[in-house]
């Protein structure tokens, strides 16, 4: 664990193997992908499988010199951000994120991969799961805080402006999501070798304009063999800043935990075609042999975000905002 301290505020790293081996902490959010798999009477077999589909995925996709589809394979770790606050209050679980290796059985090599991929949020839980619920109550319409997402956005771009960040990866984060099941999205004629056919919405989502308050760039694509677009939040240039297997490690990854939530877009049996809506309501799928629950999901979600509310933003929130406002200073 590394932490690095700057004007009162510090944020430490760790690193911790996502494996068959795998379980969560306690300040793990168990809505995260990763934490909702490693859970139940089915976690080993579910984290096995997991990791069985990332790799089959990945030799899909880095076919070349790789004739039996069985050279690479992508190791996980959870890195766990935590921000500890100099007036000697407990640390604050921030951010989790995953960073992805690819290991060559051919040549024992291994290649650092993509920091960033799934992305989860404590903070993120309090502004969607009861900021909006509580600005929205009693009002005709759906409408959004002006502020909505400011705080949750300056933490993440001080996190990867901080020396801890620096001092762990070479390279900005990407984070990979679902497309928006609200939204339509239009295929266009440009094709990139890895990332595949890329795709424009129709309009910003809620999703998209939080990113951008984290400073993040978004881009939509569709991979060789994909029934639909991911959402790739970036810094900087997304098609020329990674290597190919850079590329490939995060939509192996990314694209088989949405198979496995997302079944009704990810799995779907119909390729998306020039006009793609996704629909949860789609019933031409298939489903992975991997347990979850994603009710439960919804339901902790909310319960997360009134945890971030009682332990970071009613005790903290003020003086981290100050701290921030040094940092822009």
């Amino acid at each position: 664990m590394q932490a690095t301290k700057t004007r009162d505020v510090a944020f430490a790293i760790q690193n911790l193997r996502f494996d068959d081996t795998y379980a969560p902490a306690d300040s793990t959010r168990l809505t995260t992908n990763f934490a909702n798999l490693a859970r139940g009477d089915c976690r080993q077999e579910n984290l096995r499988n997991a990791m069985q589909m990332i790799d089959n995925r990945f030799n899909d996709l880095a076919h070349w010199d790789n004739p039996t589809r069985d050279r690479y394979t992508v190791e996980l770790d959870i890195i766990s951000v935590e921000m500890e606050i100099a007036d000697g209050a407990a640390a604050f679980p921030a951010i989790e994120i995953l960073k992805t290796t690819i290991l060559d059985r051919k040549t024992g090599k291994r290649t650092e991969g993509i920091v960033g991929n799934n992305f989860s949020s404590y903070v993120r839980d309090y502004d969607f799961s009861v900021v909006l619920p509580r600005h929205n109550q009693g009002r005709e319409g759906f409408s959004v805080p002006d502020d909505f997402g400011e705080l949750h956005g300056r933490l993440f771009k001080a996190f990867v402006a901080s020396d801890a960040f620096k001092a762990h990866f070479r390279k900005p984060p990407v984070i990979c999501l679902s497309v928006s099941h609200a939204k339509t999205y239009h295929r266009t004629a440009n094709e990139h070798p890895i990332l595949g056919v890329e795709f424009e919405p129709d309009e910003s989502s809620l999703t998209e304009q939080y990113f951008l308050k984290m400073g993040m760039q978004v881009r939509y694509f569709m991979p060789r063999g994909s029934a639909a677009p991911l959402t790739f939040y970036f810094f900087g240039d997304l098609l020329g800043d990674y290597s190919n297997l850079e590329l490939i490690g995060t939509i192996s990854t990314m694209e088989s935990f949405q198979r496995i939530y997302r079944p009704e877009i990810y799995n779907a049996n119909s390729v998306a075609g020039d006009c793609f809506r996704p629909s949860l309501k789609h019933q031409d799928y298939s489903l992975t042999r991997i347990v979850y629950d994603r009710e439960e999901r919804s339901r902790l979600a909310i319960e997360q975000g009134r945890f971030a509310e009682e332990h970071f933003i009613k005790p903290h929130g003020e003086f981290v905002g100050r701290w921030l406002d040094t940092l822009a200073a």
